[in-house]
């Protein structure tokens, strides 16, 4: 489970909000299976709504522009961003995400879930995302703009929120290199090519031989 600061800016976080405060929301469960509806109590803003597919494209820019998303998650697919909020006592309750999600003709594995979180926690009580996963059970509330990224197999809720109003965008991934550890990997490869590049300089022989060593796995092990 990684957290990815600043997905959003400020600014942007305003507009996405402005675009979708003012739309139309409807039941969460109106696009559920069986199996959510019975513990799913939110409100989404509907897929194919003006609101959601604008405030969508704000997110997706800014995905392409986050080094610490492209690196973490190796997307060579991304869900176009869907939109939640929680009021009143609203949660969602124990639950894993299909391994399959579709848009229209849009389909893909999902590898990993995401969620940008678009209210600040001081705004709202309860509304915790908690994910379980080989250490226990994680809480996350994240400032707006902020993004949790973890495997979409990990059982997961969303805590009542008992004040305020917590809005969400969320969406899922799929990656370039389908095994999880192979990613966390290259990942933590990555990482540390860039740390020890600022040290020593990037043209440094031993940087440009650890980079072909991360290309070369990545070659071994992306499925495109």
């Amino acid at each position: 489970m990684l957290a990815i600061p600043d997905v959003l800016g400020a600014e942007a976080v305003a507009q996405v909000r402005g675009i979708i405060d003012a739309a139309e929301w409807q039941d969460g469960n109106a696009t559920s299976g069986h199996q959510a509806a019975l513990v799913k109590r939110n409100e989404q803003l509907p897929d194919d709504s003006a609101a959601a597919q604008q405030a969508g494209r704000i997110v997706l820019e800014a995905l392409g522009r986050s080094p610490l998303f492209i690196s973490a998650a190796l997307p060579a697919k991304v869900l176009p961003p869907m939109f939640n909020r929680y009021a009143g006592g609203q949660a969602y309750g124990p639950h894993i995400d299909n391994a399959i999600r579709t848009r229209g003709e849009f389909r893909l594995r999902a590898d990993l879930s995401a969620t940008l979180f678009l209210t600040d926690p001081q705004d709202y009580d309860g509304g915790d995302l908690i994910v379980e996963g080989t250490f226990g059970a994680q809480a996350v509330k994240l400032p707006a703009g902020h993004m949790v990224l973890y495997p979409a197999s990990s059982r997961h809720r969303v805590e009542p929120v008992t004040r305020g109003t917590r809005v969400a965008s969320f969406f899922w991934v799929e990656s370039m290199v389908r095994d999880g550890e192979a990613r966390r990997a290259l990942f933590e490869m990555d990482r540390s090519i860039q740390v020890l590049g600022a040290r020593v300089g990037q043209g440094d022989t031993a940087i440009v031989e650890l980079t072909g060593v991360y290309h070369n796995l990545l070659r071994r092990w992306a499925n495109s």
